[in-house]
């Protein structure tokens, strides 16, 4: 069954000048999402990945090339305010992004813009707060939660606008390990149980493992693009770009290198320790 794209990309570009210099961030770039997907964009810093970012809710408007965003162009300046409803993005500071002093507040902004009822924005607020686990806190101050606790209420935010799809650029770059797995679970349920569209921009291996989708950019182009087992499995090229891979990956791709003929493409711990005893009974024969 074919599944509909809530994004088109199309031949898209976007060159900047510095010091009257042109320069390419992103470089003819073709890709589609699918409607209720979970991609993941991998790339180093300067990759051009969180230029394409910008440009999936009209933050940025490609050089060349077109952005589809279900339908409609965001070079249509009448349409702007549409396709942000439609796409939401959340940034890498949670403090940029948390303006009022009480969390339910904060959420219930969004709404409030979109000249909702109050009955309504209740209603979205309270189910917002719930979905990112974070009901309990809604009379809290946002100051006084942690780093992750903080992102989920931006998040919140944007979710209880109800787009489409949700656009993260770097949103766990600022957190702890707990924090950053915090945000991952909530992204993978808000995808699964909500059918929100997921793109996550990061540079964090095992943040992509539980993805349908990799995207490795590199230079502002795609260079490889698949399931996570399939993109984990090329580690030189990985490796050539300054990404590293999982350490489950890491460990087969290693004793892969001294002669083990273990499965390489696999990525959780459990399949790992499969591939490593498949290689050893073998070994005994």
């Amino acid at each position: 069954m074919k599944m509909e794209n809530i994004i088109e990309i199309k031949k898209v570009s976007y060159e900047y000048t510095e010091e009257e210099r042109i320069f390419a961030a992103v470089k003819d770039i073709n890709l589609n999402i699918e409607r209720g997907s979970f991609t993941v964009i991998l790339g180093h810093n300067g990759s051009g990945k969180s230029t394409l970012a910008k440009m999936l809710n009209g933050l940025k408007r490609p050089t060349f090339g077109d952005v589809i965003i279900d339908g409609i162009n965001t070079k249509d300046e009448e349409k702007e305010l549409e396709i942000k409803r439609k796409v939401g993005m959340v940034f890498q500071n949670p403090d940029n992004q948390l303006i009022a002093s009480i969390v339910e507040e904060d959420v219930a902004f969004g709404p409030e813009n979109l000249g909702l009822s109050p009955a309504e924005i209740r209603v979205r607020v309270d189910d917002a707060l719930k979905s990112v686990g974070m009901y309990e806190f809604r009379k809290s101050t946002p100051h006084r939660l942690s780093g992750g606790q903080k992102q989920r209420i931006a998040i919140a935010g944007i979710i209880a606008m109800q787009p489409d799809c949700l656009v993260l650029d770097e949103p766990t770059a600022m957190l702890d390990p707990k924090g950053r797995a915090e945000i991952i679970d909530t992204l993978i349920k808000l995808n699964k149980e909500k059918n929100i569209t997921v793109i996550l921009i990061t540079h964090y291996m095992e943040e992509a493992e539980k993805a349908d989708r990799v995207v490795v950019m590199n230079d502002g182009e795609i260079i490889a693009d698949g399931l996570p087992a399939e993109i984990f499995e090329n580690v030189s090229l990985l490796k050539s770009v300054g990404l590293d891979v999982p350490q489950t990956t890491e460990l087969l791709y290693a004793l892969k290198q001294k002669g083990f003929r273990v499965k390489t493409n696999v990525i959780s711990i459990k399949e790992t320790a499969a591939s490593i005893a498949a290689a050893l009974g073998s070994e005994e024969k």
